[in-house]
């Protein structure tokens, strides 16, 4: 199973600064994570505070103040936001089946970061008390709770994640203050697709059909099309995709008698939750399973859920891209 370790994270960061923000960039033109970040800034330091800035959401324009210090994530997409561009949350939410924070962040980056209940239904008392000045989430997650949200602090929602992750990136770093760095990560990002997207021509490997499948604890099998972040990801590197996912859809729900749906000439699978529960353990066991190309071929592989489905993000997107190469073997 491959798997991003902390060693080949750690190894990964150059020492290329991108602007003034303490971000660097990996010398294949992934940006890395940042080492510093902005908790613990003594505000007083500055002769005047930043001002406030206006953020148009998708529940209409926020006043949230400038350069905010005690930032709370309730969705993946918050996280990676935060993480990337330099700053380390007070508090988060994650999916309720994850104990623990995505890997591909290493523990120095989320140590100092509290757990506020499942992404979803956070634990608001929990949230109140971290005394955040900003909220960070999306409308699908918590647009039912969102006027509990804006009376503990301002509040930011997206309309959704997963495909439009890019344009959420940029209203993320609007509401932190941190735009010019979202400019350089994206334009990073950009070219690393690009590179590897020559990378698999080069290698005649772009015609490679990848196919997605995700068992979800309560949720079934899913084929994810390309109007989701794993999606987007894999068209930004012109990866070919099967019929039944070459489709403007998020997932596709598919039984397990019509897996012989999910077969591509790569087939790259993860797990929500408890693989028992989510039905992976039966899945790969089944007669339609075992028939796959793919799998008789011995191309198909498990990755990390967290990173894959949820690391919805510019750098979560990067460490796809790099696993996608070496996946496909360019």
């Amino acid at each position: 199973m491959h798997r991003i370790t902390r060693r080949s994270f750690l190894t990964g960061l150059g020492g290329a600064a991108v602007g003034a923000t303490g971000l660097t960039a990996c010398t294949t033109g992934r940006p890395a994570p940042p080492t510093t970040d902005s908790v613990g800034t003594d505000p007083s330091a500055s002769p005047t505070p930043p001002p406030p800035v206006t953020v148009n959401t998708a529940t209409g324009p926020v006043v949230v103040p400038g350069a905010p210090l005690r930032v709370v994530v309730l969705d993946t997409d918050a996280l990676d936001s935060a993480l990337t561009l330099g700053i380390t949350p007070v508090g988060a939410a994650l999916p309720a089946a994850d104990t623990r924070f995505p890997e591909y962040w290493p523990d120095s980056r989320v140590a100092g970061i509290r757990l506020i209940g499942p992404a979803g239904a956070p634990d608001l008392t929990a949230v109140r008390a971290l005394r955040p000045d900003l909220l960070l989430s999306n409308q699908t997650r918590d647009g039912d709770r969102y006027d509990r949200l804006r009376e503990i602090a301002p509040t930011v929602l997206t309309q959704t994640s997963g495909a439009p992750w890019k344009a959420n990136v940029q209203l993320h770093a609007q509401a932190l203050s941190r735009e010019d760095a979202a400019a350089a990560f994206a334009g990073a990002y950009q070219k690393h697709a690009g590179q590897v997207a020559q990378s698999l021509s080069e290698a005649k490997l772009s015609g490679r059909r990848v196919s997605l499948v995700r068992f979800v604890e309560g949720g079934g099998i899913r084929m994810f099309g390309r109007q989701s972040f794993p999606g987007t990801v894999l068209a930004d590197a012109q990866v070919a995709r099967p019929d039944a996912q070459n489709v403007d859809q998020s997932d596709v729900e598919v039984p397990l008698d019509q897996i012989g749906r999910a077969d591509g000439d790569l087939l790259l699978y993860a797990t929500y939750g408890d693989p028992e529960r989510a039905g992976t353990a039966a899945a790969l066991a089944s007669p339609g399973w075992q028939a796959l190309g793919a799998v008789r071929a011995h191309r198909a592989f498990p990755v990390d859920d967290q990173l894959w489905f949820q690391g919805i993000g510019y750098t979560g997107a990067n460490f796809v891209l790099d696993e996608l190469q070496r996946f496909l073997g360019a």
